[in-house]
């Protein structure tokens, strides 16, 4: 199929304009909304958009192949996100489902140490650019429309303090703990121990100098270990987006692990990312370029492992279009601070990561993602019967500890 016959098959809505190679034009859509327009630049590109569109459209971006003339990224992907019902979800079959499984999400330690490096072992000064003060990487939760970011991610980190039920005392584990803010908050407002483990040199680094400098080395500690090589036992565990790295292969063994370390009154919560519409593959560029090793699951592929490892789950709550709205926010303050990012870095790195906000952020408005927060324990009686208790959540917890200098 040709790269127009393809486009035209696919893009229903919204007003396209498309220069191809020859210096022709097409037009797509109906003519509503903003007018987006780009240009291909090369024959080859061109035939790689008609092959393959999910790889190359980002590749093409990144490497000038593909030039927008009017309208941003942003705006052809939201283009796109419009007529997401014209392209069928592909469905996953037993093989490409044995090959991702061995040789994409296998994530033993050596691999899943590389996986997260290529990530999160970016500059600390670069994810300062666009994140919070408090330097929160999950999504933030609007309990109320006009909420600042800021504002978003303090109450994220109280929702979540909330259902962990936390008493003074507690020895709590923080699986993924990013640069420590989770962790730095609840071990401070709670009077609790943490301990936050991370496969990140540059996020251990910061985490650790986050706790040392506000004196509370001895009640916020963190390591560069792997989920699999801790100990516990621990009253309470929490793991926020870190499932997604864990690969498919390991779910078993993550709620395993989550159900060992547990002990019997505890409370964990996991906060995830989450798929409505089944066990699908990964969106490959995302998987090439920005999270090697990391998989979106349907709930349908996370509860049999749940109830295997003998947890129960007493309180999962569907967090829709948060991330979107985080994602956004992310967006525009990646672009209000993108000369010196590319300063940090270089103009390729830039379109990178600007189609991946963009992309992202169609994934939850438009292709069916949303984050699960998913409460568990071992006993029935872990957990109170009604959900009243999460209202009433510390708010201390949405301080930040200290600003990262």
């Amino acid at each position: 199929m040709s790269l127009e016959a393809y486009l035209r098959r696919v893009i229903r809505e919204g007003d396209l304009k498309v220069t191809l190679p020859s210096g022709r034009a097409i037009t797509l859509g109906d003519g509503s909304g903003p007018p987006v327009a780009l240009r291909i630049t090369s024959r080859l590109w061109a035939l790689k958009l008609a092959v393959y569109p999910s790889m190359a459209l980002g590749e093409a971006y990144m490497a000038g192949g593909l030039v927008m003339e009017t309208g941003g990224i942003h705006d052809l992907i939201e283009l796109i996100g419009r007529n997401a019902g014209y392209r069928p979800l592909k469905r996953t079959n037993a093989l490409a489902r044995w090959w991702l499984d061995r040789r994409l999400q296998a994530n033993a330690r050596a691999a899943a140490r590389r996986n997260v490096a290529h990530h999160y072992d970016l500059s600390v000064d670069f994810y300062r650019r666009f994140l919070d003060p408090d330097l929160q990487y999950s999504c933030a939760y609007f309990a109320e429309p006009d909420m600042t970011l800021e504002q978003a991610q303090a109450a994220k980190k109280q929702h979540i303090a909330a259902k962990l039920l936390l008493r003074r005392g507690q020895k709590v584990l923080d699986i993924g703990c990013g640069w420590g803010g989770l962790g730095l908050s609840i071990a401070r407002a709670a009077d609790v121990v943490v301990d936050g483990i991370t496969l990140s040199a540059e996020q251990l680094a910061t985490a650790r100098w986050r706790s040392e400098s506000s004196g509370m080395a001895d009640r916020a500690r963190f390591t560069l270990t792997d989920y699999r090589d801790v100990a516990g036992p621990y009253d309470r565990i929490v793991s926020v987006g870190m499932f997604e790295h864990v690969g498919r292969p390991n779910y078993q063994d993550y709620f395993d692990q989550i159900a060992r370390l547990l002990k019997d009154d505890g409370v964990a919560l996991v906060h995830a990312i989450g798929r409505s519409e089944g066990p699908a593959l990964n969106q490959p560029w995302v998987e090439k370029y920005i999270f090697p090793g990391g998989y979106i699951p349907a709930l349908s592929e996370v509860m049999p492992c749940v109830e295997r490892a003998g947890l129960i789950v007493a309180d999962i709550e569907i967090l829709r279009l948060h991330y979107a709205e985080t994602l956004r926010c992310w967006r525009e303050r990646f672009a209000t601070q993108r000369a010196q990012i590319a300063a940090i870095y270089d103009e390729r790195f830039c379109r990178m990561w600007e189609f991946y906000l963009a992309i992202s952020e169609l994934a939850f408005r438009h292709r069916g993602h949303f984050v699960f927060q998913m409460q568990l324990t071992k006993r029935i009686d872990a957990a109170p019967i009604t959900r009243d208790y999460m209202a009433r959540s510390d708010p201390r917890v949405a301080e930040p500890v200290r600003q990262v200098a």
